[in-house]
């Protein structure tokens, strides 16, 4: 028997949890904030899908810069970074919609430099997590985090969509920058300092050492792969079902119920993993990944708010499970030295379509209509999520069997007194 005091985890973990749920809450804010700034004072759904494809046009282009720099310097130091800056641009963002200048012109480039801070911060954190626990701990604290972020989905849309819905966009831009500071506070208290080696090569080499480093795993590049197409679909959806839902089925607040639905889901989900540990991960979760189909067809038929909101829930569910299938898996078969740049080619293979998508929304939903664009992007998911398994070394995958580190690793995890930034 193992006592109690074995499982717990560090309070480094905690600490970072707790900055990372607080950011997760004021996210919540930013979709919504941003969709009734538009939307409901002029604006149109092209305006709004080519500010989402901006954000996720920026993440890509800077993802390996961050992946890279990550993997150089200390993840806690990008992470502080990153938080200031978001915080800064989220605040000025509020500004630009309170003073009635929130035209496409000025929130482009604010978009741009947030979604730059977010590509930087992703890779930085995929990189410090499995520093915080034990080996055996890292699918529990991936769980955990996971359980956080869906709270955080169902109590921040839920705030978002009254308090949006009663005092604007603004205010929803202001609480948003908020949680980046308390996120960046936290970040900050971390004692766990991870120490590079002194070896550097070049900006394209580590680049190429990183893509390598995915390409030698099958199970991870066909992965990533289908993962891709899968969100060009997704990009098409994440604006057409924002329209339904302020258009028709209720406006902000029934938006924030359907957000806090897939937020349920999602703890849901992530509560499954937290306690139940699969021989094969990716099998159980790549299957779990093919529910999400049942959300983007529950906007068609019947087209009402409590289906819509049921298959958000069911469809969450198994996406946070596989998601937390899925980093567990990166943890326990990279090198950790090259974790940060294997995350950030996993980011941006994942989501470089997401762009594609949400620019194509507006037009394929002037042409097609908005439903049967929706019926269309369903059977892609599908497929997507399902692909993968036809690949024995991704059916196969075992959760303890980590990939043992050819040399010395240059990372070396050490507790600090002093705080540095």
């Amino acid at each position: 028997m193992t006592s109690g005091n074995t499982h717990r985890l560090p309070s480094d973990f905690r600490l970072v949890a707790a900055g990372q749920g607080l950011s997760w809450l004021g996210n919540a804010f930013q979709p919504i904030a941003l969709s009734v700034g538009i939307l409901l004072h002029g604006g149109s759904v092209g305006e709004l899908g080519s500010l989402m494809a901006v954000l996720m046009v920026s993440r890509t282009i800077f993802t390996l810069a961050g992946g890279v720099w990550s993997d150089r310097l200390s993840p806690r130091s990008v992470m502080i970074w990153s938080d200031l800056v978001r915080a800064v641009v989220a605040a000025l963002t509020g500004l630009v919609f309170a003073t009635g200048f929130a035209s496409f012109a000025m929130l482009a480039p604010l978009t741009v430099v947030a979604g730059a801070a977010g590509a930087f911060f992703q890779p930085a954190m995929q990189s410090l997590k499995p520093t915080l626990v034990r080996v055996d701990q890292r699918q529990r604290g991936n769980a955990v985090l996971s359980v956080l972020q869906g709270v955080s989905l169902i109590v921040g849309p839920a705030l978002a969509g009254i308090i949006v819905g009663f005092a604007g966009a603004p205010t929803g831009f202001f609480i948003n920058a908020a949680t980046y500071l308390a996120s960046c506070a936290t970040v900050w208290r971390v004692r766990a300092v991870v120490i590079r080696g002194d070896d550097r090569d070049s900006f394209v080499t580590d680049l190429r050492t990183g893509w390598r480093a995915m390409r030698e795993r099958d199970w991870l590049f066909v992965g990533v792969v289908a993962a891709g197409v899968y969100h060009v679909a997704n990009g098409v959806l994440l604006v057409l079902v924002q329209v339904i839902a302020l258009r028709d089925l209720g406006g902000a607040h029934a938006f924030g119920f359907i957000a806090a639905a897939e937020g349920a889901g999602g703890l849901i989900g992530s509560a499954i993993a937290f306690r139940v540990s699969p021989k094969y991960p990716l099998r159980i979760g790549w299957l779990t990944c093919a529910l999400m189909p049942l959300w983007a067809a529950g906007y068609v038929w019947p087209g009402r708010l409590d289906t819509v909101i049921v298959t958000g829930l069911i469809g969450y569910a198994g996406l946070m499970f596989f998601s937390v299938m899925w980093e567990t898996a990166i943890q326990d078969h990279v090198p950790h030295h090259l974790l940060a740049r294997v995350a950030s080619w996993d980011m941006l293979v994942s989501f470089v379509g997401m762009p594609l998508g949400s620019a194509l929304a507006g037009p394929l939903a002037a042409y097609f209509g908005i439903k049967p664009v929706l019926l269309g992007c369903a059977p892609v998911l599908a497929c997507c999520a399902l692909a993968p398994l036809a690949w024995r070394s991704s059916r196969d995958l075992r959760r303890t069997d980590p990939e043992p580190e050819t040399g010395p690793d240059p990372a070396v995890v050490a507790a600090a007194d002093a705080r540095h930034t």
